[in-house]
């Protein structure tokens, strides 16, 4: 087993670089890749025990294989052959599908790390590898984007180095279990850098224009699979340290109601869904029990809401509201967004149920209340009317259909991993969340608008913010020693 995953963890970097000498193989290299990640996937959930490989047993660099990473390198597969096929019939150039397939594996890497080196690499490839994506259009505007995401995750970066320093300084070994015996600057360092990546809480204003601002393509990526690199090692921490577990469920918390707050007023279709990761993620990492499942039908979800997004009338709502959607596209958008809102039939009402089921007390009441917000963000989308006879934004390819079926295909059948969860009362609360959003929503917000300020958002705010949040990690560090 340990030589096949070393074989698997190499496979999508030479599958870039062949693309790079032969071009024409670019789909069709891309697609073995994902292929073969997701079978790894089915093989890790097989295993009777979790595979543990010692790379540097001296600096306890170490890969760890589980049931939770195999969650997440399902949803890299899958949301990654959902794009591909998204592009199959456009004119994407090889360069795209290379650079597309050597994230996909380092994100892969970051999902097997247990040390924070190790992390390190797999965050840094990923992070140029995904602004590449970003400024692919060349034009003015996606390089700037591209260039300011780079510049935040560098900075965010640097941050998490001088942290995983104080680590080994203090073990000789840069384990995350060595948080336990670090120094707090340690861990406010790296955690600041890791709910940055991840884009949570204000930590990761960068999130909303960089997602938005991409291609749409390029954003099913980000939003359904890249941002989980950054929340996939917080998970992790919480699972190994039960002492850091508290201040990761604080910032998810904290997240899913930030997240949910900007969205439910954003009148942007493509800033609503990027509020919404933000507020999604906090979801994943409030129950890190629960987290591997919740970031698969998060990142099924999100990547075929992006792509459908790209495809509606325009961007702004007060457009859709008197430009109807073709009905054709409206089905796949309700679909995706009665699962993510919870409602039964669906993953995702499996996947938040556990996740409520696995909270702490304390984090009952505000994780019910971003439940209800999260019907009103999508109300928003499922209540825009629709017309069979209207015109789609553009023609809807083969690709496009084979991609949404894919994603939600998917969501169907993951409907039936956690089938337990099909209580009466569990269905009673779902519907129970789901009607009160709604009806929330035509009643009051509907009506209301409000403009949230954007200020943190700006270029200039963004180092700022993440210093603060630092402080604030570094105090939380310093009352848990």
């Amino acid at each position: 087993m340990n030589t096949l995953t070393i074989g698997w963890m190499a496979l999508p970097f030479l599958a870039g670089f062949t693309i790079f000498i032969i071009p024409q193989l670019d789909r069709y290299l891309a697609t073995l890749t994902l292929v073969a990640s997701a079978a790894f996937a089915a093989k890790i959930f097989l295993l009777e025990s979790p595979l543990a490989l010692q790379l540097l047993d001296s600096a306890g660099v170490t890969l760890f294989i589980d049931p939770v990473s195999a969650y997440f390198i399902l949803t890299n597969a899958l949301v990654s052959a959902a794009v591909i096929l998204y592009c199959w019939q456009t004119e994407k150039s090889a360069f795209f599908y290379a650079q597309m397939i050597i994230l996909h594996g380092s994100l892969n890497a970051a999902f097997i790390c247990t040390d924070f080196m190790s992390l390190y690499v797999a965050l840094e490839v990923s992070g140029i590898a995904a602004a590449l994506l970003v400024s692919y259009p060349r034009t003015d505007r996606s390089i700037w984007v591209a260039l300011r995401y780079l510049f935040v995750s560098n900075i965010a970066m640097l941050f998490y180095l001088v942290g995983a320093v104080l680590v080994y300084k203090a073990h000789h070994s840069f384990s995350f279990e060595g948080l336990r015996g670090a120094p707090p600057e340690a861990l406010a360092l790296i955690f600041m850098a890791l709910l940055t990546k991840a884009g949570i809480f204000v930590s990761g204003l960068w999130l909303p224009l960089t997602h938005s601002e991409s291609e749409t393509p390029v954003s099913a990526l980000l939003s359904g699979i890249v941002v989980k690199a950054g929340a996939y090692p917080l998970v992790r921490c919480a699972l190994i340290l039960e002492e850091v577990s508290p201040i990761v469920q604080i910032f998810g918390v904290g997240a899913a109601i930030f997240g949910v707050s900007y969205a439910v007023f954003e009148k942007d279709t493509k800033r609503l869904l990027a509020f919404s990761t933000v507020s999604q993620l906090g979801w994943i990492i409030s129950a890190p029990e629960v987290a591997g499942f919740y970031a698969l039908t998060h990142g099924l979800v999100k990547s075929s809401l992006f792509l459908i997004a790209g495809n509606l009338p325009s961007r702004e709502f007060q457009v859709l509201q008197t430009k109807p959607m073709n009905t054709a596209l409206w089905i796949p958008l309700c679909l995706a967004g009665l699962s993510i809102s919870g409602f039964p039939l669906f993953a995702g009402f499996e996947a938040k149920m556990l996740t409520l089921q696995n909270l702490l007390s304390w984090q009952s009441i505000p994780m019910n209340l971003a439940a209800v917000g999260t019907v009103i963000c999508f109300s928003k989308l499922i209540f825009l009317p629709h017309d069979f006879q209207a015109e789609p934004k553009q023609p809807m390819r083969v690709g496009f259909w084979l991609a949404i079926a894919l994603l939600l295909g998917g969501l169907i059948v993951a409907n039936a991993v956690h089938y337990d969860v099909y209580t009466v009362a569990n269905i009673l609360k779902a519907i129970g969340i789901v009607a009160g959003g709604a009806v929330i929503y035509l009643a009051l917000i509907q009506r209301w608008v409000v403009n949230l300020p954007r200020m943190f958002e700006e270029f200039e705010h963004l180092v700022g913010v993440m210093s603060l949040i630092s402080v604030l990690l570094f105090w939380f560090a310093w009352s848990w020693h």
